[in-house]
């Protein structure tokens, strides 16, 4: 990824619900310092200026004008960055073009992407193109996959150190979430499901456990569809609708670390809705929900107001039993509302780790195979989220 460039990082869609959220965290973080260098991009330069107006970003931070079919804007953008942060989905839709100027360009990329069939196809189209011009891409830098992605790192890592094996099973669960799914996600799910329908291939991709790994890989998988009582952790467990590209991100990251986890790995992630007759009511009925797909469900664009993302949170705990045969857990916690707050959060930190931290040598990674340690230090420090050891 080269290093002399004018930019450290370009937010592409910096007008877009997300986008604005993300180029307010930045203004907020390192409007001042100048020793981060960003620019704000998107099609309408007078949505941009407002934007700039409204967050109370100067001038100096700079306005780059490019529609995301105009290949020629989008080649000149990539070029002037070190890494291209895009909040612009469904990707599917919207993101090839800007992503294969990153590839063409060397250019850093990370985005909120949660379309496994999409990045199957990028990955497959473009990896080893990247891999020659030094091209960084990072998918699923929010919700989806951050905090499950480096949950489960982080358990491999206490793992390692307390007994000196990895652990095969490992548990995602999440223990407590308030706050709103984005419209960006929801629109995604429906894309997905509408290009299913269409194309066998892309239901295959999004069944296949190892569809952004190793297609070769025939380890069964836990089976989180269905809601039932997890005696481990004495809770009933439901269904939790991340779940589908959360898993792929983290047999992913198993892949790209040669196997870290072990070659027999297995891991799923459900929601844990309590111990009774009434955690499994609630089990039952998270299971049956499907309002995210719904026409009813958040648009793109929209989303919830600053007091409701300020009051969101989510609670996550990772588990497995060692080889020494104790159960080890740790939690992560963050601060905001997942889909917005927090997300906006995490893609500027993982944008920043790919420009300053790390030194990797071109392709598609997940967020703990390329930034792993380094970016749970800027989100401890930065973006509210903690990590910690419980057992």
């Amino acid at each position: 990824m080269s290093t002399e460039r004018e930019f450290d990082v370009v937010i592409f869609g910096a007008t877009g619900f997300t986008g604005k959220l993300v180029a307010e965290y930045f203004q907020a973080q390192y409007g001042s310092d100048s020793s981060v260098k960003w620019a704000v991009a998107g099609r309408n330069e007078r949505k941009l200026d407002d934007v700039k107006d409204e967050l109370g970003i100067t001038n100096e931070v700079a306005s780059i004008i490019a529609d995301g079919d105009d290949e020629e804007a989008l080649s000149a953008l990539t070029k002037r960055a070190r890494v291209v942060l895009t909040t612009v989905g469904p990707y599917q839709i919207y993101g090839e073009k800007l992503l294969s100027a990153c590839v063409d360009n060397g250019t850093g990329y990370v985005d909120l992407c949660g379309e496994p069939a999409w990045m199957h196809q990028m990955i497959g189209r473009y990896e080893e193109k990247a891999k020659k011009t030094g091209a960084n891409i990072v998918f699923s830098c929010g919700f989806d996959s951050v905090p499950f992605d480096l949950g489960v790192y982080y358990l491999q890592q206490h793992a390692k150190q307390q007994t000196g094996n990895a652990i095969e099973y490992v548990k995602g669960r999440v223990r407590k979430m308030q706050g709103t799914f984005s419209g960006g996600t929801a629109a995604s799910l429906k894309a997905t499901m509408a290009a299913a329908h269409k194309d066998k291939s892309i239901m295959a991709a999004l069944i296949n456990p190892f569809s952004l790994a190793d297609n070769n890989h025939t380890q069964p998988q836990p089976d989180g569809n269905k809601p039932y009582y997890d005696e481990s952790l004495g809770t009933w467990v439901a269904p939790f609708i991340m779940a589908a590209i959360n898993t792929k991100n983290v047999h992913r990251t198993n892949y790209l670390s040669h196997y870290a986890y072990g070659q027999a790995f297995q891991y799923d992630e459900m929601m844990m809705t309590g111990p009774g007759e009434k955690g499994e009511a609630m089990a039952k009925h998270v299971a049956q929900d499907k309002s995210l797909a719904s026409s009813d469900g958040p648009k793109p664009g929209e989303g919830p107001g600053k007091e409701e993302r300020e009051n969101g949170f989510y609670d996550l705990v990772f588990t497995g039993i060692a080889t020494t045969g104790e159960m080890l857990a740790v939690a992560v916690k963050g601060d905001k509302d997942p889909g917005y707050g927090s997300t906006s959060k995490m893609i500027s930190e993982s944008a920043l780790c790919l420009c300053k931290d790390v030194a990797l040598s071109g392709g598609f990674y997940t967020p703990a195979a390329a930034l792993g340690e380094k970016l749970i230090e800027r989100l401890t420090a930065k973006a509210g989220l903690t990590f910690t050891i419980e057992k």
